[in-house]
């Protein structure tokens, strides 16, 4: 008989239960982060030449931190540095933004049934997609283990504190850094081929990824470099919704 007992007390062996935080949380940040290491790499050069750029304008480093905050759209950021210093002009800055970033449109509708269930971080999720967490979101295989709310939660935070991380730095040494930044912003582009290539190996067919870089090619040479992004989207989404009966059959629309 333990002492416990002797003192009329009840000792339960089972270990207390672990906390949501414990079970939940940190997991799927352990299982998010390996995925954004490549964007660290590109986001904080860029955020810290974009930090610079506004600290060689002439603006305090307060305003690279709460802009890449509150708007968080790259090429939109570095075009609101002329926007600030030019006349004020908020129609041309509504029209240039839903231009630039209109291809953030065709990235919601594509994350419609991944984001299904997630209550309240969906606001979060919308709010913070860019071009690369959309990437990872859309092309990871999660493990089962994992939730899956909360690891699209740590990959949209983890990438966005890259970025405001890096654009405030840029802001306060800007003046005081001096480094070749040439080049830096191939490491997006190296990503998107690595993220396309997983994606081939993983589908048995590929269908729609030759559709893609067949449309995508054809438009590049219609409106050149500068302009066939968004046709390149439009017609990608036309002629796969067309083709979709077709591509379900065979089990690949979406990821397998």
């Amino acid at each position: 008989m333990t002492s416990q007992e002797v003192a009329g007390e009840q000792v339960d062996p089972t270990p207390p239960p672990q906390s949501h935080r414990v079970r939940v949380v940190v997991p799927a940040l352990k299982a998010a982060f390996p995925f954004t290491l490549p964007i660290f790499a590109g986001f904080w050069f860029l955020g810290l030449t974009y930090g610079m750029y506004m600290n060689s304008s002439g603006f305090s480093f307060l305003y690279p931190l709460f802009m890449s905050m509150l708007i968080y759209a790259g090429s939109m950021e570095f075009i609101t540095v002329s926007l600030l210093l030019g006349a004020f002009n908020p129609v041309q800055a509504f029209l240039m933004t839903l231009m630039i970033n209109a291809r953030h449109l065709f990235y919601g509708l594509s994350m419609l049934e991944r984001f299904k269930g997630l209550g309240p971080k969906k606001v979060y999720l919308i709010y913070g997609m860019c071009d690369e967490t959309f990437s990872i979101n859309f092309s990871a295989t999660i493990p089962p283990d994992i939730d899956r709310g909360w690891f699209m939660v740590w990959v949209t935070l983890l990438n966005q504190l890259y970025w405001v991380s890096g654009s405030t730095l840029g802001g306060i040494f800007g003046s005081m850094i001096h480094i070749n930044t040439e080049g830096l912003d191939f490491a997006m582009t190296a990503m998107f081929v690595v993220i396309f290539m997983e994606q081939w190996m993983r589908d048995r067919n590929h269908t729609s990824s030759l559709l893609g870089l067949a449309l995508s090619l054809g438009c590049l040479l219609i409106f050149g470099a500068d302009n066939f992004i968004i046709p390149s989207m439009l017609v990608i989404l036309a002629v796969l919704t067309l083709l979709r009966g077709r591509l379900e059959k065979y089990g690949k629309l979406g990821i397998d």
